[in-house]
């Protein structure tokens, strides 16, 4: 088999990827378009050292052992992701990133154009939040 095959299914599946994180609003969504991009490159990984191993007299197989630290890798990834989205869930209500980003910057936003709350009241929060 051609080495071409391969790269331009690992390309089709980084771009569809690429596609879903850029256009994409759910957070579970963005994380399996991370992990779709994560998989073209193990593809690309697993293809040239096949690929490569054809060439060389001593085979280390190099591409397949980081093609398993990068499934190791993914898999923690996603596991925290998920567990991040479903915290973030529980508070707010929505997994829409859009909607999460507003709320984000109109929180910081009323903080600090709010005048009625005391200014000595601020930095003892701060002090106990570092405490």
């Amino acid at each position: 088999m051609h080495l071409a095959y391969p790269a331009v299914l690992s390309a089709l599946l980084f771009s569809t990827g690429l596609y879903g994180v850029l256009a994409r609003r759910n957070a579970i969504l963005v994380l399996m378009s991370v992990e779709l991009m994560l998989n073209a490159v193990n593809l690309n990984l697993v293809a040239f050292d096949v690929w490569l191993s054809k060439t060389a007299q001593d085979t280390l197989h190099s591409g397949q052992a980081l093609t398993l630290f990068t499934i190791a890798i993914a898999a923690a990834e996603i596991g925290i992701g998920l567990a991040i989205v479903l915290a973030v869930h529980r508070n707010r209500g929505t997994a829409d990133i859009d909607r999460l980003r507003d709320t984000a910057e109109t929180d910081s936003a009323e903080t600090d154009d709010d005048d009625s709350e005391p200014a000595s009241h601020a930095p003892a929060e701060k002090a106990e939040a570092t405490a």
